[in-house]
């Protein structure tokens, strides 16, 4: 018997204006399990960040809906949680404060918010920075931040819109690292992982599937499975040819 999905994209569209003139999502269906990682890649503008925010319940669907678990979302759901590409940290709050920004809706006293918020920050190589504001860090460091905010709370799924896109080759390795060790990590929440990106080697790099999106309208052109152990090698004949055939589509 198939695994029940975590999330499913049930025919969702997305479209400006009251005529329906500017349709920018047409009937996009994909489902997620536990465990899995999946990317959505697509040409500039198909609306790949705006699906994820349908997914997040941040932006009603034209058409369509989505589900977590089989409930269906109709706002923000403290088991989902979004890793923004620009970071999103609040400037005037220290780092500790922002990743408690996470435990808003939590019902913890402010001694465990406190804690909990210190541990994570320590568990991302940012001990000695709690007390720290944003501007005194790194790209790769507030991005560090932003993702402890996200999983503070406990999420069971963790969407991210071009986490890495902002920084160095390097520092956007070591986090993709410390995102795959996150998602097998038993003593973490989080067992699924949406992450939209323009960089297909980094989608074949991170991910079990890949839902290859059509421009807009967008469609799903295909979803392709990468069945390659992590880590992964990137300059291996098989890495080389799942990338060239992902490439392929989005030219076409």
């Amino acid at each position: 018997m198939a695994e029940k999905d975590i999330i499913d994209v049930a025919n969702i569209s997305f479209y400006y204006g009251k005529n329906k003139e500017f349709k920018i999502i047409d009937g996009v269906s994909f489902g997620t399990q536990k465990g899995e990682f999946l990317s959505i890649i697509g040409p500039s503008g198909c609306g790949k960040s705006t699906l994820l925010r349908i997914m997040a319940g941040l932006i009603k669907p034209s058409g369509g809906k989505v589900l977590f678990n089989g409930r269906h979302i109709t706002g923000p759901n403290k088991e989902i949680s979004f890793v923004f590409q620009d970071f999103a940290l609040m400037p005037w709050l220290t780092n500790v404060e922002n990743v408690k920004l996470g435990l808003s809706l939590s019902n913890m006293d402010e001694d465990k918010k406190q804690k909990r918020a210190v541990g994570l920050l320590d568990q991302f190589g940012l001990a000695g920075f709690e007390e720290s504001y944003p501007n005194m860090l790194s790209g790769g460091m507030k991005q560090r931040v932003g993702i402890a905010r996200a999983i503070a709370s406990n999420p069971t799924v963790l969407l991210m819109d071009e986490p890495f896109s902002s920084l160095d080759e390097l520092t956007a390795n070591t986090l993709r690292d410390d995102v795959i060790y996150m998602l097998h990590n038993k003593k973490i929440s989080v067992n699924s992982v949406i992450m939209v990106t323009h960089n297909v080697e980094e989608a074949v790099q991170l991910s079990d599937r890949i839902v290859v999106l059509s421009n807009k309208p967008s469609r799903v052109r295909r979803i392709e499975r990468v069945d390659m152990k992590y880590p992964r090698d990137k300059h291996s004949k098989q890495f080389l040819k799942k990338v060239d055939g992902i490439l392929a589509d989005l030219v076409e």
